[in-house]
């Protein structure tokens, strides 16, 4: 990646962010709801005209086509840091499968057979198997 594409993704990404944070804010909520009734208040004003209309068509249109590229950069952003987090634990937990880190390179074809062979462990299993932490569970009798 040239050192240009890299600046357009930095201004993109602190971009994308900070807007996130502006309009998933309640106040965003508030500025929308207060536009709508604005908008529905000044029907008769203008005759509940055609052109009356396309103004809010038109601008929940724009709004709503910007907002899914910077929800999806977003959403892509945490899905990313999500997977690293969990790969790291993965990692530093002993006993764990390092097969599992980076399941989201797998085909859909792998991803089933691996959700069939977890739904098959977990009904086989009779109370003396793995925890959900992973670990044995003490027998009776046993100490901790």
């Amino acid at each position: 990646m040239s050192k240009q594409e890299s600046s357009v993704n930095e201004i993109f990404r602190k971009f994308s962010h900070k807007t996130s944070e502006i309009v998933g804010s309640s106040w965003a909520f508030i500025t929308a709801v207060v536009i709508i009734i604005g908008w529905a208040a000044s029907g008769p004003m203008f005759h509940y005209s055609d052109t009356w209309q396309l103004v809010i068509n038109t601008g929940t249109t724009i709004i709503t086509f910007l907002m899914v590229f910077l929800i999806q950069n977003t959403q892509n952003r945490d899905a990313k840091a999500f997977d690293l987090k969990m790969d790291e634990l993965i990692k530093a937990t002993k006993g764990a499968r390092n097969s599992m880190i980076d399941l989201d390179k797998l085909s859909d074809e792998k991803l089933k057979e691996l959700e069939a062979e977890y739904k098959r462990i977990c009904e086989s299993d009779d109370g003396g198997g793995a925890t959900e932490t992973g670990r044995k569970s003490p027998q009776k009798g046993s100490k901790k």
